[in-house]
């Protein structure tokens, strides 16, 4: 098993071992961080040591560290990931996350496998089937509704499988794992943790006549995920735990929004007391966490409660911030602003922006910002020259992206975690021993052999003993309470009861090393149970001998293989989208209908996408209601160095005669 049912799992990002501490520090109860190789994020490697690093610090709490080892592998690749495996789970990981399916046939240490956002789950039957053979936890497809939540919920077994759901972040618009427009383009493949990001630029917008539709619109790019208001909602449907995006987020973000969500399951475990975290202690913030202050491209509940008209960032896909007052005059080399709130208070190095004339977002940097006048009149003088930022005059919206105030307030300490512990002091056979029971129900004890001596003022005495019990100092841990059980006040120097202390609390710490356990690997059902499909196509992203033999085990009959190994040349489906340009422009067929005079006259004909000499196709498949951006391979990636060629079965093989 993973999570017991009833418990809860904040899941935050990191980058690097330290920004791992902190999220910890601010209250996850698991972590997710990028090995040496392997893992779907390029520039987002960890040594084995820092992961080891990381475990150490995150286990005294309770929490566990997850290791992304979630590419499509080549064939020499899997020798080298069996052994890194082995190596991260040496250094204390407590699971993999991954997609290729190829390393369920090796020699596997006995972690937890857990399956990437990387292996498209969005039906039961996939995640029934994921379950079966062998996977603790499974993050379902951002894309899902909550009854579609609840649904794959109802086909698997809380004991034995934990269903994992994005809660903030950045949103891939592509099913994650079904995206090749990088790959086509570029021979940057996004499942090996490669992408290039075509969904965030600029596009020209056609119909099949030549139209345009929209012009220089970023339409394949999303908001950004926020699901703060869905939290219970989400645990009805059967979620359990829940995931922060942001492996190449900086310490900032990681901090803020772990301290956001830490906050809202605080209240929600208050209101539910049959459902309980996940680790131990409790964060406390020497800030008020703010998911606006961070970068965003302004925020969505995609499509948890079903489809929306506001789920793009078509204008732009940078940070708009918030809107803070009106430009009210213009010089040489400055401008005025009247803010909304009088309060407010610009810095110098703010990240100030406006949208032009054209609606594109132009960013202002503040070298000096100073006073002008009444409250709330400040005079900016920009970094760049006023002449460069195009159509900044009076009248002007401005928002502010960055707040110098905010940045720096978060550079420094933030947040301490604690453990609750009850104390009891009693006497011992030739002393006072300190039992030390933490709320995991872990003990430590300490016992200190000195002279029995009577203290003078017997109430002064009592309060002393109580002051000086209850100074934790750095450690981990803050007192619930201090119970005196001597039959009288003694006095003892302060020096020994800090010694005192001290033992009893290393050995809380021994003890709760000694009683941490790894989550054991789920068993694989036996016979091995079939996968939902007989079939499957370059879209399973089959790229090793191993993962074909893995489905052949599991009854597929024809396996294709991956788009990286290039055997498609053809025009294909480069990604598959729940997100639907037609909809989002308000030329949905489903829309028109009843409105009169237009029923009939919208037909969900192909639309084209036009960037420099880019031309990918829109088509759309209605019943599901998905969008297919169509594309070929591009020839100078097919001339790039290719790889072994692949021989998986392209067609049923013949039954022997």
């Amino acid at each position: 098993m993973s999570l017991l049912p009833h418990q809860l799992e904040l899941l935050a990002p990191a980058r690097d071992a330290d920004i791992g501490i902190e999220a910890v520090q601010h209250g996850a109860d698991a972590v997710y961080i990028g090995g040496p190789s392997f893992g779907a994020r390029t520039s987002a490697d960890n040594s084995v040591k820092d992961i080891a690093r990381l475990a150490k610090h995150a286990h005294r709490f309770g929490s566990r560290i997850f290791v992304t080892l979630n590419t499509i592998l080549r064939d020499d690749e899997l020798e080298p990931a069996r052994k890194l495996a082995w190596q991260l789970y040496d250094a204390g990981a407590d699971a993999l996350i991954i997609q290729d399916m190829g390393l369920l046939e090796l020699d596997l240490p006995p972690i937890q496998l857990h399956a990437s956002t990387q292996t498209d789950i969005r039906t039961p039957e996939k995640a029934r089937f994921l379950q079966d053979v062998g996977l603790n936890q499974i993050v379902l497809a951002r894309e899902l509704t909550l009854p579609q939540i609840a649904a794959i919920r109802a086909a698997t077994d809380p004991a034995r499988c934990t269903l994992e759901f994005f809660i903030h972040g950045a949103l891939c618009v592509a099913y994650s794992g079904q995206c090749y427009i990088s790959e086509a383009h570029t021979g940057r493949s996004a499942n090996r943790g490669d992408c290039s990001q075509a969904c965030r630029l600029p596009y020209q917008v056609t119909d099949s006549q030549g139209r345009f539709i929209a012009h220089d619109k970023h339409v394949l790019s999303m908001k950004d995920n926020n699901q703060s208001d869905n939290l219970r909602a989400l645990i009805d449907a059967g979620a359990r735990s829940f995931k922060i995006e942001g492996r190449y987020k900086d310490l900032a973000y990681v901090k803020n929004i772990t301290a956001h969500y830490r906050t809202l399951f605080d209240a929600i475990l208050e209101e539910r007391p049959e459902l309980a975290r996940s680790s131990s202690g409790h964060s406390r913030f020497s800030f008020t966490p703010d998911p606006d202050q961070n970068f965003n491209r302004e925020f969505t509940d995609y499509f948890v409660n079903g489809r929306q008209m506001d789920i793009g960032a078509f204008d732009s896909p940078k940070n708009p911030g918030r809107p803070i007052g009106w430009v009210t005059k213009t010089g040489p080399n400055w401008f005025e602003f009247e803010a909304d709130d009088p309060q407010l208070v610009l810095h110098n190095g703010d990240g100030l922006c406006f949208h032009d004339l054209q609606k594109e977002l132009v960013g202002v940097q503040i070298n000096r910002a100073e006073p002008a006048g009444a409250a709330g009149h400040w005079r900016a003088y920009p970094k760049d020259a006023m002449a460069g930022l195009r159509d900044l005059r009076k009248g002007t919206r401005i928002n502010r992206n960055r707040d110098m105030d905010w940045v720096r307030g978060l550079e420094k300490k933030t947040a301490q975690r604690r453990i609750g512990v009850w104390l009891r002091l009693t006497e011992a056979a030739d002393g006072l021993a300190l039992t030390v029971t933490d709320e995991d129900g872990h003990t430590g004890r300490g016992v200190l052999a000195l002279p029995f001596e009577a203290a003078k003022d017997s109430a002064q005495a009592l309060g002393k003993l109580r002051e000086n019990l209850a100074r934790m100092g750095e450690t981990i841990f803050e007192p619930i309470d201090v119970a005196i059980d001597l039959p009288r006040p003694w006095f003892v120097p302060t020096s020994q009861l800090n010694a005192l202390r001290r033992e009893a609390i290393a050995a809380l710490e021994a003890a709760r090393a000694a009683a941490w356990q790894r989550l054991p690997r789920a068993e694989p059902v036996t016979p091995p149970v079939p996968y939902p499909e007989d079939t499957l196509t370059y879209l399973a992203n089959v790229f090793n001998q191993k993962a074909r033999d893995f489905y052949a085990r599991h009854g597929v009959k024809v396996i294709a293989a991956a788009y990286e190994s290039h055997e498609e040349t053809g025009e294909v489906s480069l990604m598959i989208t729940k997100h639907c340009v037609r909809f989002s422009l308000s030329l949905c067929p489903k829309q028109a209908k009843g409105v009169t005079g237009v029923q009939g006259t919208v037909r969900a004909e192909p639309l084209t996408l036009i960037n420099g000499d880019e031309r990918l196709s829109l088509r759309f498949d209605c019943k599901p209601c998905e969008m297919h951006v169509m594309g070929k391979i591009r020839p100078r990636v097919l001339d790039q160095t290719r790889t072994t060629p692949l021989t998986f079965y392209k067609t049923r093989p013949q039954a022997p005669h």
